[in-house]
């Protein structure tokens, strides 16, 4: 059992701050946007005293690309937004995955269309999952569903970056972000950035080292790209992540990520106790989607899936690729904003559960 003493009580985004900072993040470039300003803030308070440098940057585009310098001089570093922001940065994304440089980049989504409201939605999914920028890259796409796993998954995104020499984005909301939790803190050591032999740090005697956008004849992007998406198979072979409750006898399962998973969890135990056969499928990583596992949830009997989110209709087309036919699929979301209750969650599953 954890120790009360690790135990802290934290916004969501300052849990993503916490988990950076224990990551051996040294550098965040952004622009305050609501509803991720509390991880802007705690990064300017807490990042200076662990040895690091916080900058505000006149705008997401000029953020972004200042990362692109501290990632290149082999630097961990990180930017948030949410999602009018993080349009504008999306070019600087494809850079940084053209150029094969790790970062984490945060968005927290907010309600639109266009500049849309403060409050939360998950009408974001298809910029993250899809690439918001130009181009043929992807990023990995990490959704966390509680204050823990924000901390948590924040911190192992610094690693996968590394590894990857990718951009890595957590997919937050204005739910997540804003609540508070306790988080165990200690539960993940601080880290030291790691030194990177590829790094541009000054010629020296050493050999000249170049980070390159783009190569110069078409032979050479044509070449780029096949070692790019041998790269973005490696990860959608190593890197699905879900959670699957009470699916031993399942006939119905509600597919959700991030806030609404929490709610739906409601909605599903309730289903349960009046004996509905119904089960709770959260994918962790957006990219790549856990298709598979949902997959092989099909074939063991499973034969509705309810895909709750609050957009109108994104998740859902990654659910209808994994399964292929193989299984009914509904979807239960309104865009613009609009928060489910669990009452809602579980009359659809009643309605779905009945065939209707």
């Amino acid at each position: 059992m954890t120790d009360a003493r690790e135990i802290t009580l934290m916004r969501g985004n300052e849990a993503i701050g916490e988990g950076a900072i224990r990551a051996g993040c040294q550098f965040f470039f952004g622009y305050p946007i609501t509803p991720q300003n509390e991880l802007f803030e705690y990064m300017a308070q807490y990042l200076p005293p662990a040895g690091g440098t916080f900058l505000q940057s006149e705008s997401e585009l000029a953020g972004i690309n200042m990362v692109f310098g501290a990632a290149a001089a082999g630097a961990r570093c990180m930017t948030s937004s949410s999602g009018p922001g993080f349009t504008l940065l999306s070019e600087g994304l494809s850079s940084l995955a053209a150029a094969q440089l790790p970062a984490v980049v945060v968005c927290v989504s907010r309600a639109g269309p266009g500049l849309g409201r403060i409050t939360s939605s998950q009408a974001d999914y298809r910029l993250c999952t899809r690439g918001g920028g130009h181009g043929d890259y992807q990023c990995l796409v990490l959704g966390p569903s509680t204050a823990q796993e924000l901390f948590e998954l924040t911190h192992r995104a610094f690693d996968l970056a590394d590894h990857y020499r990718n951009p890595v984005i957590i997919l937050s909301d204005a739910i997540l972000g804003q609540m508070m939790e306790p988080v165990a803190t200690e539960a993940l050591p601080r880290q030291v950035a790691p030194e990177k032999a590829w790094a541009v740090r000054g010629k020296g005697d050493q050999p000249r080292k170049v980070i390159k956008v783009a190569p110069h004849t078409d032979e050479e992007l044509i070449a780029w790209n096949v070692t790019l998406k041998e790269k973005y198979d490696w990860m959608c072979e190593r890197e699905q992540r879900h959670e699957a409750l009470f699916m031993q006898d399942a006939r119905v399962a509600v597919v959700a990520f991030g806030s609404s998973a929490r709610i739906a969890m409601d909605a599903v135990q309730r289903a349960r106790q009046e004996g509905v056969a119904v089960g709770l499928f959260r994918p962790i990583s957006l990219y790549p989607y856990p298709g598979q596992a949902l997959k092989d949830l099909v074939q063991a009997g499973v034969g509705r899936l309810l895909v709750v989110e609050a957009n109108n209709g994104q998740m859902i087309e990654d659910v209808r690729l994994a399964v292929c036919d193989a299984a009914e699929v509904v979807h239960y979301g309104i865009g613009g904003g609009h928060i489910f209750s669990p009452d809602e969650i579980y009359r659809e599953i009643a309605r779905v559960a009945r065939g209707a």
